[in-house]
Formats: C-alpha cells, sequence, structure tokens
C-alpha cells in the first residue's frame, strides 16, 4: 500500500487518539546518516500525500516542488558526507502565508496582496533555511491572519474548519502532508486550530522567535510550530531561535537543542478562562476524564475555588476576548485605513468590522485596555509557587462547520473558523503553551492546552512529555 493510500485509509474513519499516526521527522534521522532512507525520499514520501489529499484539503497557497527538491537533494549530501547542519536539516517544512518567502509570493490570505513578491525571506524563514530546513510551500491563512477563512478544510471532515488563522499549518500536520509548519497566534491562531486538527503545537513566550517584518504590527503576536511530535515540534521552535533569536528587544527562547525529558508534576492549575462555560457536555466530561487519571497519579488539581490568588487571576482574565479585540483593534487601526483606501471592496465584513471597532476607540481606550493586560499578567504571576504548570482545553470543542455561519463571542467580532475563548488568555499574557491531542470527540480532535511561566518553555516540554506518556487519550 502506498504512503498516500496509507494515509487515506487512516483518516477515513473516525478521529482516534490513541491510534492516529503523524508524520514524523526526528526517527527518520538515523535512516539517513546509514544511507537507508534519504531527505530526497522522505521528501517524495511527503509530496506523495500531499497529491492524494491536497485536493479536498487545501492546505496549500504554493508548493515549490523544484526548490524543495534541490534543498533536500543538498541534504542528502550532507547526511552522505556526515555534515548535518541540524537536527531539522532536511526536514519539509510549510510557511505560513503572512511570512515573507524570497522563492514564492507572501498573499497573506487577502486578494489586495494577490502575486506580492517580496524576494526576500522572514527572519524565521532565513534562520530554517540556515538550519537546512526545505521550505516546501506557503501554507493558507486567513485574511490577513484574522477571522475571514480561506478555502481550507478539515482533514478529518471536509465540512468542518481546521481553524484560524492558522488554518492551512495545522490541516497539513493533520493530513499527514508534513511533519512541521509554522503559525503564529495573535488571539487563538496555532493552539486552536492544532486542537481541531490532531497536532502538537507550541505558542512559545511571546517575543521568544523573531517575526521579523512583522515585528511592530501587533504586541501580542506569537510565532508558534505545529508538529507531528513534540520532538519535531521543539526542534523546529529551537532553530529559529538558535539562528534567527527572538523579536527585537527580547532575550528569545531559552533552553537547549533537545527537548526535556518526561518530567512528572506535583501540582496543576485548572485554568478555566471564560471559555469553561462555552463548553458543551462531551467535550466537559472527556476533559475531566483526563484530569481524573491525573488525580489518580497523585497530581493535585488546584481551581480558583482552592485559592484566592488563583480566583482573583480567573477574574483578571474574565474578558479576554474583548481585550485581545480592543488590543489588536487598536493596533491594527493605521494597516486596516490604508487598505480600506485602497480597495474596502476586497476586505470582508470580518476586517471591516474591526476597522469600524478602532475607529470607536480612543487612546485612553487602548492605555486602558494595556493595563488591564498588565494586571493579568501580574495575577497570573503570582501562581508559580502554587503549581508547575496550568492544564486547560486547547479549544470550546471540536471545529465547527464550514458554513459561514461563524461565532459571535467575542463582542463586535465574527469569528467564521472557532471561538478562541480558551487561548486570548495565554496569548494576553505571553505565556507558553503546548496543546496535545488527547481527545477525540465525536470522530474529532480536541486538544488539552499545558501553560507555563514565561521562559519557562523547555520545562514546559518535560511536563507535556510526562502527560503524552502517561495520560491515555479519550474517545468520547
Amino acid at each position: 500500500m502506498s504512503v498516500a493510500n496509507r494515509q487515506q485509509t487512516a483518516t477515513s474513519g473516525s478521529y482516534d487518539p490513541a491510534s492516529q499516526k503523524l508524520l514524523t521527522f526526528h526517527d527518520a534521522v538515523p535512516a539517513f546518516r546509514d544511507g537507508s532512507d534519504s531527505p530526497r525520499a522522505y521528501l517524495e514520501r511527503c509530496l506523495e500525500v500531499i497529491e492524494a489529499r491536497e485536493p479536498e484539503v487545501q492546505a496549500w497557497v504554493t508548493i515549490n516542488r523544484d526548490g524543495a527538491r534541490k534543498a533536500a537533494d543538498e541534504a542528502s549530501a550532507r547526511y552522505k558526507a556526515g555534515k548535518q547542519l541540524s537536527p531539522i536539516d532536511g526536514m519539509p517544512v510549510g510557511i505560513k502565508d503572512l511570512f515573507m518567502t524570497k522563492d514564492m509570493p507572501t498573499e497573506m490570505g487577502s486578494p489586495l496582496f494577490k502575486g506580492n513578491e517580496t524576494h526576500a525571506d522572514s527572519a524565521l524563514v532565513y534562520g530554517l533555511r540556515m538550519s537546512g530546513a526545505v521550505i516546501l510551500g506557503k501554507t493558507v491563512t486567513t485574511e490577513l491572519g484574522f477571522s475571514h477563512p480561506g478555502p481550507t478544510r478539515n482533514p478529518f471532515d471536509p465540512d468542518r474548519t481546521p481553524g484560524g488563522s492558522s488554518s492551512g499549518s495545522a490541516a497539513a500536520i493533520g493530513a499527514g502532508m508534513v511533519p512541521a509548519t509554522i503559525g503564529s497566534q495573535v488571539v487563538g491562531s496555532v493552539i486552536r486550530p492544532a486542537s481541531f486538527c490532531g497536532n502538537y503545537a507550541i505558542k512559545p513566550t511571546l517575543g521568544a522567535l523573531n517575526r521579523g517584518e512583522r515585528a511592530g504590527t501587533l504586541s501580542q503576536s506569537h510565532i508558534g510550530v505545529h508538529a507531528g511530535s513534540l520532538e519535531d515540534m521543539w526542534a523546529v521552535a529551537y532553530q529559529i531561535a538558535a539562528t534567527a533569536g527572538g523579536d527585537a528587544g527580547y532575550p528569545g527562547l531559552y533552553g537547549e537543542e533537545a527537548p526535556a525529558g518526561p518530567k512528572k508534576p506535583t501540582h496543576l492549575i485548572l485554568l478555566q478562562t471564560e471559555g469553561w462555560e462555552m463548553l458543551d457536555g462531551t467535550t466537559r466530561a472527556a476533559f475531566e476524564k483526563i484530569l481524573d487519571q491525573l488525580r489518580r497519579q497523585d497530581i493535585q488539581i488546584l481551581t480558583r475555588a482552592d485559592s484566592p490568588t488563583i480566583d482573583a487571576c480567573e477574574v483578571a482574565m474574565a474578558e479576554s476576548l474583548k481585550l485581545a479585540r480592543d488590543i489588536c483593534c487598536w493596533e491594527l487601526r493605521w494597516s486596516l485605513r490604508n487598505l480600506a483606501e485602497k480597495d474596502r471592496s476586497l476586505m470582508s465584513e470580518s476586517l471591516q468590522q474591526r476597522l469600524a471597532l478602532a475607529e470607536d476607540m480612543s487612546l485612553a481606550d487602548y492605555r486602558a485596555a494595556l493595563d488591564q493586560r498588565e494586571r493579568m499578567r501580574t495575577r497570573f504571576k503570582a501562581l508559580a509557587p502554587f503549581a508547575d504548570g496550568c492544564i486547560t482545553l486547547s479549544s470550546v470543542g471540536i471545529a465547527p462547520p464550514f458554513d459561514g455561519t461563524g461565532s459571535t463571542g467575542e463582542p463586535g467580532i465574527t469569528h467564521q473558523t472557532g471561538l478562541p475563548a480558551f487561548n486570548a488568555a495565554t496569548s494576553a499574557l505571553g505565556a507558553p503553551a503546548i496543546t496535545l491531542p488527547l481527545m477525540g470527540i465525536s470522530g474529532m480532535p480536541v486538544g488539552v492546552q499545558i501553560v507555563g511561566q514565561l521562559h519557562r518553555d523547555q520545562d514546559l516540554t518535560g511536563l507535556a512529555a510526562w502527560v503524552r506518556e502517561n495520560v491515555k487519550p479519550v474517545t468520547m
């Protein structure tokens, strides 16, 4: 049976997190070294899956097959000579189409940027190339990375959204097309689509990975990594940080090249956030089964009922969706005004909603939002002595239907790619978060999110690795 046929067989029935196999890279490297496999052959297997699944999933805007094959051949030669550049040398990677690539257009999901050629790489893309990664193509994003969807469908049900704005990046992993992709998150755009598509993913500490030309646009934008394993996820994040560093003025990603080994927590804080009241009964029941497994292994799960400090943090985070909306709208207002002057008819209704909200804001409103964000960050930092980390859901349930109706849980904004109610708080906090594909609800993936304190990203990978190895996936 071909690689493509195996992948189609794996995804043709109901999603089961216990049996679903994602594509990985780190475990292929020994065969590259002994000559029994090669990065070029690995790439061709990826292209075979893309050929089979892309007509339905539509994860890619552009695929540079010739450029990828050339880079894979160069990596194959390095392995043969024993001169591997990094742990991701030869790894095929997809780049969210918000970030510049010198050999492909950067269209940002908007007709206003159709055919936009920059002839330059973003810092993160440059860093990946320096590490030997094979830049395979550009993955679909929502319009300018916000709410209006592109064509991508969920790899486990084409009638459902893959999430946004890193829609193509998440779907490409869920479909087994590549081992890693780059996403970004301002509100929920890495962790939520990863939850919907059954990925591992990290949203690192704010500023840990260099955003390049986008660094000054949005104050809580994070680069993130989607992957088929924790090992590949961390390897990609680390190599970006090691070559391109973090955002200007930030210290970058702390930690060693290898992910941390599994480390059992003694205490975890359940962060309910505003998403808790939006859960359906089945998703909540499945998550309670995850928590019960942790309790049976002598891990204490703390909630807001256990401590005034935890409750104060929950209170501070209670309106994170509105807070993120206000901060983003104000920071985008000049860019959106310019686009409206260029051709308002090419802006979606969702983007025009954001512009209208921005026009109604004052500088005092923005300052108040920033003050609230700082209070949230102070309250969250105060949780550090209580637990090894925090645990919550990655989304309010399974991926909603791809029918264009959307959700209005964020005041004034219609979300057509799912509501980021479990993500807005961690984005505002700038805290590192990892999602694990641990639940199958009604035949679709839902992730469990592990959250840490700032700059404890590598420690968080150790906690996530322990959970992966010691918590059985739940299907309902």
